[in-house]
């Protein structure tokens, strides 16, 4: 089977340079180390223990970084020059994946999400698509109101990190739930 899916961007664009764009993303993200983390995860015992575990991992946003991709290093080798500088983000909860996945399993397979920041002539883009749109086909309720509290924590971080404020917990929206 085959299904179509609409998917909604949310794109930005940020006066500030590309390293500092990515400093406060990064600023804002738990970075664990991922081999502690999967082992900390699969040898929790109770569902108190898992998420103690996740919790730890989580920065002030209530999201963790997966996995960075450094795009721009590819593109660069290709043109023998020292732009565009392009990361690929893979952030998330899995305590928020837990709550799509148990509505619509099948939102294991958007979570975690992805956002891109990229250097371009006009400014450094980020995009991310949102997830309620991922999931708006299933028609479900329950998940689409996780989903977009998700959305809406991860668009709050795009724009804090392309105005570049001082980001402290007050300024986030959204909860971990």
């Amino acid at each position: 089977m085959i299904s179509k899916v609409d998917v909604e961007r949310f794109s930005l664009t940020s006066s500030r340079s590309f390293d500092e764009v990515l400093a406060a993303i990064n600023d804002a993200v738990g970075h664990p180390d991922m081999t502690e983390f999967w082992r900390s995860t699969h040898q929790a015992r109770t569902v108190g223990e898992l998420e103690n575990s996740i919790q730890k991992a989580l920065g002030k946003t209530g999201l963790m970084s997966f996995v960075e991709f450094d795009h721009g290093a590819i593109v660069r080798k290709m043109t023998g020059r020292d732009t565009p500088r392009m990361v690929r983000l893979v952030i998330g909860n899995p305590l928020i994946m837990q709550q799509m996945a148990k509505h619509v399993p099948d939102a294991g397979s958007y979570a975690p999400v992805t956002v891109l920041v990229d250097e371009r002539p006009d400014g450094v883009h980020l995009s991310y698509d949102r997830m309620a749109s991922f999931l708006a086909p299933y028609a479900n309720a329950d998940v689409f109101a996780v989903a977009r509290n998700l959305d809406n924590k991860i668009e709050d971080l795009l724009q804090q990190a392309a105005a570049y404020v001082a980001l402290e917990l007050a300024d986030w929206s959204g909860s971990n739930e």
